[in-house]
């Protein structure tokens, strides 16, 4: 990088944490903030900002953006797949894959806790208008026996089975991975039944590095894969949808219904090719830092259960003296900002701005608490 354009990011990057800072420290605490909310609070580093400047863009939707274009061929080589589409957010690229899927009246397979039905404001129903069956599984994964038990008969009173869809890593399990033989189970049965099979992989290379895993194993069980490059690999904005030629090719339509058909968003792309080059390796640091954030949280009086932390998120029951919204509001008076997720359960999750100080900086402030 050279000496004015290093100079140049560093100081847009500097500029954003600092408006960030004034943001939410005003009244709240001295020292920086730390932001555990989500991992989706990054802002782009300084060669991320340099390879955005520097992109070669077109105008996307007449297929001439040139960083678009080498972003999805860059993924969908990635996992062996044929084909794959840049998308404004994960919600676009889940509900434009259960719509390719199925048609309106079908019926999707997913665990209860799953984000297309939880977090995308009923877009299965809207977008796709197909119904759901909730499957209770173990900390958002399922198992082969229980998609085999929820696939409906053929049988006019009721909706034809047509979709599976995974999530890996479980937002709401803890940042939980499957072991694949499970997946490649399900695939099983989904081949077994003519179902076609579908992952919310928003954050999949989180799971890949903590199960040193393939994207390759992925792309050869899957029929569409989901990836999110604005959670852990800490680009502004963007997801990829990856499927077959034929799938992908209908998914352009579907995203232009949906609006997402985009212009010269090559700069965003540009992100995404710099985070798939530099930021998944990484993703181990974030691991080993969820992790010893939890160790300083055993023993702690007001700490019940804590879901076994796998990847990057740490989720953990609050009891006794604290709920989980005096818990947050009490930390976010030190500067370290944290998710109520539920009544009894706060949610941290680590990224790429969470440096080694602030990990050890939140465990002397929950020592001392």
């Amino acid at each position: 990088m050279g000496k004015k354009a290093q100079a140049f990011a560093g100081n847009l990057y500097k500029l954003s944490a600092y408006r960030l800072g004034l943001q939410y420290l005003f009244g709240v605490s001295s020292q920086p903030m730390i932001d555990f909310r989500s991992d989706t609070v990054t802002r782009p580093t300084p060669g991320m900002l340099e390879a955005m400047m520097k992109a070669p863009v077109g105008d996307d939707v007449f297929g001439e953006d040139p960083s678009i274009n080498q972003l999805e061929s860059m993924s969908a080589s990635l996992f062996g797949m044929q084909a794959a589409i840049f998308c404004p957010s994960g919600t676009m690229t889940n509900q434009i894959a259960i719509k390719c899927h199925t048609q309106p009246g079908d019926e999707v397979i997913c665990e209860k806790l799953s984000h297309i039905y939880q977090y995308e404001g009923g877009g299965i129903a809207f977008n796709a208008g197909a119904s759901v069956r909730l499957i209770d599984g173990n900390r958002g994964r399922i198992t082969a026996d229980q998609v085999k038990e929820n696939i409906n008969p053929d049988d006019v009173h009721k909706p034809s089975t047509t979709l599976v869809s995974l999530e890996n890593t479980g937002n709401r399990g803890g940042g939980s991975c499957y072991h694949f033989a499970d997946i490649q189970a399900i695939k099983e049965v989904c081949l077994q039944n003519n179902l076609k099979l579908h992952l919310d992989g928003a954050r999949l290379f989180n799971a890949l590095v903590a199960k040193n895993e393939t994207c390759k194993q992925y792309g050869e069980v899957f029929d569409s894969i989901s990836i999110c490059l604005s959670k852990g690999l800490g680009t502004p904005v963007g997801s990829v949808l990856i499927g077959s030629a034929t799938m992908i090719k209908k998914a352009r339509r579907i995203r232009k219904i949906f609006g997402g058909g985009m212009r010269q968003a090559g700069y965003l792309a540009a992100a995404g090719i710099y985070a798939l080059e530099n930021h998944v390796a990484r993703l181990a640091d974030d691991h080993r830092h969820t992790q010893q954030i939890a160790a300083a949280l055993q023993g702690k009086d007001f700490v019940g259960e804590i879901l076994p932390v796998e990847t990057n998120i740490l989720i953990f029951e609050v009891k006794g003296r604290y709920t989980a919204a005096s818990l947050a509001a009490r930390l976010k008076e030190q500067g370290v900002f944290v998710m109520a997720i539920a009544p009894t359960q706060v949610r941290i999750v680590v990224h790429l701005d969470i440096q080694p100080q602030d990990v050890t900086r939140t465990i002397d402030l929950i020592n001392s608490l």
